[in-house]
């Protein structure tokens, strides 16, 4: 991978991770937001439920295919610019829907904020990864993610209850006050690293080859997996398990918990052995969906399963990404926004897929495809263990901060 290693204290080192740590939160926050208030949000203005939730449609489609579109089209910034820069926008991005009574407008500002989130995340790996040494390349990748982690348990919930109290766009307002201190911060902190190197056609080369897809399709594959059963869960819990109300938010909150720590931990494997992780990660999440299928009705073995499952889910997406970055070689920095491109792409998918196994009212059938989809993950992963980054020649050694030997080995 050809990202520019610059020389930080630890100190130095984990304000910057901080501060990105703290952008892909509110950035995440801000993007699942609507799902909290989205009946408010119609009704304020005026458009059907279905019409409100084209509002995070778009978010995630603008994110998904926005954001490397971007990611190439700054990719001869510095990288310091670019982050301050999509925050900028950003921030006036959320101002569109606090100031406009306009639906188009709102889900006009919803694209770009969308699509600059997508420019953030991937700026933001390249940046985090600048930071630390090559053997902790992963565990900067799960700082700088686990903030999307965190935002998905506690931002929206806490962003919900504030939409309720406030108003859906007093939950916005704080959005963009969280913005603006993200920002303060970046500029405080974020290095100012140079340019990627290679033109655009040289970066699409590497970030778009074979064996660069292949992960992709694995990452695909595991956020499909995820959101088949996961978007659904509630019915499950409701319908097989038999628990309602209050209950309910504690089994969620368990899964919100795992993921946040599954996260965390996952950038230690990633960088003991990404490959392997991948292996026993998607496998992992299999038994875990297995067990919640069968063993559905006991209340008990259910939270296990949710704790395992969110554990394994989130656990892989440092190594996922670590995998990506290492086989696009020359390509690492186009390469950044792809995976998160690949999981919104998963996501959609596996919640309509999971929409067609409950259509029969079966709240299981979305469980048990959850599992197959997990199960190909599994035999993805393990084909992909295989894959090699690309040996480059004569490319200047300095501003390498990690080689195609150390993923190898």
């Amino acid at each position: 991978m050809s990202t520019q290693q610059t020389a930080v204290s630890q100190g130095r080192a984990n304000l910057v991770l901080a501060t990105l740590f703290l952008g892909m939160f509110v950035l995440g926050t801000a993007e699942l937001l609507v799902v909290g208030v989205l009946d408010l949000i119609a009704g304020d203005l005026r458009v059907s439920i279905p019409a409100a939730g084209t509002l995070v449609t778009a978010a995630a489609l603008a994110l998904a295919l926005g954001g490397p579109i971007l990611t190439v089209l700054t990719l001869r910034l510095n990288k310091r610019t670019i982050l301050i820069g999509a925050l900028v926008l950003f921030i006036l991005g959320n101002l569109v829907p606090v100031l406009t009574d306009s639906y188009g407008l709102f889900l006009a500002a919803r694209i770009v904020t969308g699509a600059l989130q997508g420019l953030f995340i991937a700026t933001g790996f390249v940046t985090g990864i600048s930071v630390v040494p090559p053997e902790k390349m992963g565990r900067a990748i799960s700082a700088v993610f686990s903030g999307v982690a965190v935002s998905a348990a506690l931002g929206v919930p806490l962003g919900t209850l504030l939409g309720q109290a406030v108003g859906w766009r007093g939950a916005f307002v704080a959005v963009i006050i969280l913005s603006v201190i993200v920002l303060v911060a970046t500029i405080a902190f974020a290095p100012s690293l140079a340019p990627a190197g290679g033109s655009a056609g040289n970066q699409a080369k590497y970030a778009f080859a074979p064996r660069v897809l292949a992960v992709l399709a694995l990452n695909f594959a595991v956020f499909a997996s995820l959101y088949a059963a996961l978007t659904y869960i509630v019915p499950f819990l409701q319908d097989v398990t038999g628990i309602s109300g209050a209950a309910i938010s504690i089994f969620l909150l368990v899964y919100g918990v795992s993921t946040v720590i599954g996260s965390g931990a996952g950038g230690r494997f990633a960088d003991k052995n990404a490959k392997a992780t991948l292996i026993v990660a998607t496998f992992g999440t299999a038994a875990a969906l297995l067990v919640l299928y069968l063993g559905g009705a006991l209340a008990f073995l259910v939270a296990v399963a949710i704790l395992a499952w969110g554990l394994f889910a989130m656990g892989m997406v440092p190594s996922l990404q670590y995998r990506v970055i290492m086989l696009a070689g020359p390509g690492g920095a186009l390469a950044q926004s792809l995976p998160a491109s690949a999981a919104n792409i998963g996501i959609a998918f596996g919640s309509f897929i999971g929409g067609v196994a409950i259509g029969g009212g079966n709240a299981k059938a979305t469980v048990i495809t959850g599992f197959i989809i997990a199960v190909v993950s599994g035999i993805i992963a393990w084909i992909t263990s295989y894959l090699k980054p690309p040996v480059i020649k004569d490319v200047p050694q300095p501003q390498t901060d990690v080689t195609p030997d150390a993923e190898a080995a």
